[in-house]
């Protein structure tokens, strides 16, 4: 089990990363925002106590000087000392939606999740088909249904008429007849250009007015969407998509034996201790966007896990100079 007071080490890592990355945003440069939110969330995790490897992250080795696949994080890793320290794997995405952040749009946030050794599946960098819902709907709908049928079902559950139903989807042209199906059935569409990992989360959480997210988005991102669903107790069901050459030995490098499987989050991320951390950059729906003043910085996080099970929004201020602080405070 890990221990609970890892969260807030966590929560220190995340919000690091999206103040970096806050502030590079609207400037265009993709690259540069991501980078920065790797090299921060790089240096913060290394005064966590753990011994920890990074299972989902910005790629293998060679394509990733930081957070590669395989890497190991922790102050195990930089000051052995022959301390014992939990062995934890960690999925990180240092910044969910460059495009975001680059372009000011919202939802852009940095996000990571953590469990005991082997509680993350290691997804490869691949697409996959997905399908998420909240707890009244979890039991109620099947990745190989229609469209009208999920719908219908989820509406059911929810006491509501399918035509009040928001269903979120990535705006892609493999899209095309998904949108379709759902506008055939009034169902209200929210097109995104980025982001589903979020999106996943709101779908899970009563009162954001998202009841559904639909489409085929990247596995790396499903996996961490598991880990929030576990924490929430809503539901993914996600099926591995071959797109490209490669992809179905990449899978089977990463353990996968079987592509028509269809997981669900204690499949994606089966640990029995998770905690799941995000810190917004840009607004959002569920988190306000890093916020800079004279003397510091404002950062709005959601921080959960599964043992004991909790959910916390957190409002943190970090002051970079104490003095007249509080006069300048606003709420």
């Amino acid at each position: 089990m890990l221990d609970s007071d890892l969260s807030l080490d966590f929560l220190r890592v995340v919000e690091q990363a999206a103040i970096a990355c806050a502030t590079t945003m609207g400037q265009g440069d993709r690259h540069k925002s991501d980078a920065v939110a790797v090299e921060a969330m790089r240096k913060e995790m290394d005064s966590v106590p753990i011994d920890g490897t990074i299972v989902i992250g910005e790629g293998e080795r060679d394509e990733a000087p930081m957070l590669y696949i395989g890497e190991k994080v922790g102050t195990a890793n930089k000051a052995p000392n022959g301390r014992s320290y939990p062995e934890v794997d960690i999925a990180v995405d240092p910044l969910e939606g460059t495009n975001l952040c680059a372009t000011g749009a919202a939802n852009a946030i940095a996000v990571l999740a953590a469990s005991e050794s082997g509680g993350l599946l290691h997804a490869p960098d691949m697409y996959m088909e997905k399908l998420v819902v909240g707890p009244s709907s979890r039991d109620v709908v099947d990745l190989d249904a229609p469209v009208r049928f999920n719908l219908r079902a989820i509406a059911q559950s929810l006491g509501r008429r399918v035509e009040d139903l928001v269903v979120i989807v990535l705006d892609r042209p493999r899209h095309e007849k998904l949108i379709a199906e759902i506008r055939a059935t009034g169902a209200r569409i929210r097109l995104i250009g980025d982001g589903d990992l979020s999106a996943g989360i709101a779908a899970a959480v009563v009162g954001s007015g998202v009841h559904a997210v639909m489409g085929t988005g990247g596995a790396p991102e499903g996996v961490l969407t598991a880990a929030a669903m576990r924490c929430l107790n809503g539901e993914i069901f996600a099926r591995l998509v071959v797109a490209k050459p490669g992809d179905e030995e990449r899978a089977k490098a990463m353990g996968v034996k079987d592509l028509r499987t269809i997981y669900r989050s204690k499949d994606l991320a089966p640990g029995k201790s998770i905690i799941f951390a995000a810190t917004g950059v840009t607004e959002g729906s569920l988190m306000k966007g890093v916020r800079f003043f004279g003397d510091g910085t404002r950062t709005t996080s959601l921080v959960m896990q599964t043992n004991p099970h909790r959910i916390r929004f957190i409002d943190s201020i970090h002051v970079s100079d104490s003095s007249n602080i509080g006069a300048k405070i606003r709420f």
